[in-house]
């Protein structure tokens, strides 16, 4: 199993490397918030979800809201570090590296509700656990991440990851450490490999690019690749892979460069795992059946039910399907309920499902929360700021960057986005998480 940074860079390269991490590191924490107030105000502020978002925001409303009550309400006791799963899937981290106590992040003077949110009922301005706890609240910050829907998929079975070469990094920890044994096992040979892309929302929507690439360095490395072949089956229209067209068109020429062959408007509907067979459909409901070696599984995505389920979900609209929550795309304000915000995954906002999301906006949900708490208006504009760090081969990424309409808006002065290099793949092997960190204690 590889666990090196190969092919390895030569002493210039390192030596200009090393000498960019600080400036790197500065740039990876969050911006400070203008004019940032704190108020003196005992309101009871719950945050629903204890994942970077919610953490990040209760860090932040500890110094902003002093004399403020707040809960977390959350069962999860394990918090992982997901940024890191395709690198556990491609065999580049071990397992213990996205593995923490949660109560290790835990704001000191926060109480923690161990359980989950069952309901929100936020024209009384309460929610209800899953253990009948009912809990009201004059603030709500919701953070609960979405639901994973591999239950759209026929005959998909999340305990079979690892198993026949199937595959999937979004599930957890251990079924991306799976992944990579199925990968591993199928570089050996080569074959057909099949990767997949649903439509709709989804968090880190680079990752089945990431995948991608990974299996195509690692049939490389152990020279099969030429008697292997890589599809890609993307439920997005023509020509479509990823939502920022600069970084779409370059990544599938990389991929024409590489021979992976890609396939449009054609939706992951069906798997049977022991017979090694994928059922695609495309919108008119035509089905087709592909035969695999190793299959990367990315599930469609939705609103967890406590939200979808709840006045919180957006009516109507592109997210009303997904019943994601109706937040202001600005400020992150919920539209019908002003005493409530958003943070992270679960916001109905047209991008924005990543760490980086997280590290940008949720300095700016506490700096508003705290102004509504005044009863001032919210006023500090999130741009929709997403960071993907694009692995495309062992020891080498691209580091993009980019708002709500696409535009890039790189940060670091030594890297192009659509260039690859040493120093993006050092920056996402070796600083983010320490970045990460930074932003849970609310230190940046």
């Amino acid at each position: 199993m590889s666990r090196s940074l190969d092919p390895r860079p030569s002493r210039r390269a390192m030596l200009r490397t090393l000498g960019a991490v600080p400036i790197a590191a500065g740039a990876l924490q969050a911006l400070p918030v203008a004019h940032a107030q704190t108020s003196a105000s005992k309101a009871h502020i719950v945050i629903a979800g204890s994942g970077l978002g919610g953490i990040a925001v209760a860090s932040r409303m500890r110094k902003l809201a002093p004399q403020a009550r707040i809960t977390i309400v959350d069962a999860k006791q394990e918090h992982n570090y997901q940024p890191g799963y395709t690198l556990i899937a491609s065999g580049v981290w071990p397992i213990e590296k996205v593995k923490d106590r949660n109560a290790d992040f835990q704001p000191e003077g926060v109480e923690w509700v161990q359980e989950m949110v069952a309901e929100f009922d936020p024209a009384n301005n309460r929610l209800t656990t899953t253990g009948g706890r009912t809990i009201d609240y004059d603030f709500l910050v919701v953070a609960t991440g979405l639901q994973l829907g591999y239950d759209q998929i026929e005959g998909m079975d999340v305990a079979a990851i690892g198993q026949n070469g199937l595959g999937s990094v979004y599930h957890s920890p251990e079924a991306a450490l799976a992944t990579w044994r199925a990968m591993d096992a199928f570089r050996a040979q080569g074959g057909q490999a099949v990767m997949t892309l649903p439509a709709g929302p989804l968090k880190c929507a680079g990752a089945p690019l990431k995948m991608t690439f990974m299996v195509a360095d690692r049939l490389r490395q152990a020279g099969t690749l030429e008697r292997s072949r890589i599809d890609f089956h993307s439920g997005l229209p023509h020509d479509t892979v990823f939502g920022v067209k600069v970084v779409n068109d370059d990544v599938l020429a990389r991929w024409k460069s590489l021979g992976i062959r890609a396939h449009y408007l054609s939706k992951l509907v069906a798997v049977d795992p022991a017979a090694r067979k994928a059922v695609f459909a495309t919108p008119e409901g035509d089905r087709s059946e592909v035969a695999y070696d190793f299959l990367h599984v990315v599930p469609p995505m939705r609103a967890p039910d406590a939200v979808k389920n709840s006045e919180l979900a957006a009516k109507e609209g592109p997210m009303a399907p997904g019943g994601w929550l109706e937040v202001n795309k600005d400020t992150l304000q919920h539209l019908r309920y002003p005493n409530v915000f958003g943070v992270g995954d679960i916001n109905g906002t047209p991008r924005g499902k990543t760490a980086a999301t997280v590290k940008k906006s949720a300095p700016i949900v506490a700096h508003n929360l705290a102004r509504v708490i005044e009863g001032q208006a919210a006023d500090e504009i999130f741009d929709g700021y997403t960071s993907c760090p694009m692995i495309v081969r062992e020891g080498s990424a691209m580091l993009i960057e980019f708002d709500y309409d696409g535009r890039l808006t790189p940060s670091l002065p030594m890297i192009e986005p659509l260039q690859e290099s040493f120093m993006a793949w050092f920056m996402k092997v070796r600083l983010l998480k320490p970045a990460y960190v930074a932003v849970l204690k609310g230190r940046v």
